[in-house]
């Protein structure tokens, strides 16, 4: 892993300090609609109250919004224009180096080039426009977001916490199982596609139906595991969100909490689940990119033999 950021660090450096600084402005951002529901609530819970602060109090989480939303849309613009930038690069640096490897008379493996420009080249460099400011966004939204459940009901905030170690502990129990499955699948798909651009497909068809179901096994396995990690995941995200409602109603009984605290923290349970399913996503991003990264860093497109029209 530590590779393949090196790597992207130093073809799209300079450019990845400007998403990382808007990562952490839409971070430092993400309690505060949180904080403007927590007084509404609490406001129209009240006896009595002017129309104006409630007015100001929406304006107020409105602008938030927004302002929100307009540097998401300015990360994500730039990081989706970094992506492109770098597929195209890699994609350069392949027929690039394939050209020169046939300048020397050697015959290449016109099929493993032809999946990695198509599809590898693509994963890998659309990953790249959010490998640094997608997890500091996430990361730091779950500590804006936690810091002001656990500062306003310190039990609900202990609840948040507990909700998210388990799941990163289940991730990181699968995720090793999907990632072998996943570099069998490329080698088989470059093998596939290597017989059939080598020889007269008659002569190769039943190998090459054989690796195909290869193909379609492992993915079958990968369905299994995602699914399954899946359903995990959210079924302690759903018990999660009944443990707010039943902790924060007896601690409006025994008066040690508002019910717009209770209200809020439920919204920051809510809002808990989006970055949290985001890094664990990301986490098995990473680490199918990092396979990948892999696979075309060590890739030879020598097929050992010399090229047909060479002169020996």
């Amino acid at each position: 892993m530590i590779s393949l950021y090196a790597a992207i660090w130093r073809v799209s450096g300079r450019r990845q300090v400007l998403l990382i600084v808007l990562s952490v402005a839409i971070a430092a951002l993400a309690a505060a609609p949180l904080k403007f529901q927590q007084e509404i609530v609490n406001l129209l819970t009240e006896a009595s109250f002017q129309s104006s602060q409630l007015f100001l109090l929406g304006a107020g989480m409105m602008g938030v919004i927004l302002l929100s939303l307009g540097l998401k849309w300015l990360m994500g613009y730039r990081s989706q224009l970094l992506g492109e930038d770098v597929i195209r690069l890699i994609r350069k640096k392949l027929l690039t180096d394939a050209a020169a490897e046939q300048s020397m008379h050697r015959d290449i493996l016109t099929g493993t080039l032809s999946t990695a420009i198509s599809s590898e080249a693509e994963e890998l460099g659309k990953f790249t426009g959010s490998a640094f400011s997608e997890p500091v966004m996430q990361v730091g939204t779950l500590i804006s977001v936690v810091g002001f459940v656990a500062s306003t009901q310190p039990g609900l905030g202990i609840l948040a916490l507990a909700m998210i170690a388990p799941q990163i502990a289940i991730v990181l129990f699968t995720q090793r199982r999907v990632n072998m499955l996943l570099a069998g699948r490329v080698k088989l798909l470059r093998q596939a596609t290597n017989k059939i651009t080598a020889r007269e497909i008659s002569e190769v068809e039943a190998s090459v139906l054989e690796d195909f179901d290869s193909i379609y096994g492992a993915r079958r396995s990968m369905f299994r595991w995602k699914l399954s990690t899946k359903f995990v995941l959210s079924l302690i995200n759903g018990a999660g969100t009944v443990a707010v409602f039943m902790l924060g109603g007896l601690f409006i009984l025994r008066g040690q909490t508002d019910v717009g605290t209770v209200v809020a923290a439920t919204m920051g349970l809510s809002r808990l689940q989006g970055p949290t399913t985001f890094l664990i996503s990301f986490y098995r991003q990473v680490s199918a990119n990092r396979v990948k990264f892999e696979l075309l860093r060590d890739m030879s497109l020598y097929s050992g033999e010399p090229a047909p029209n060479s002169q020996t």
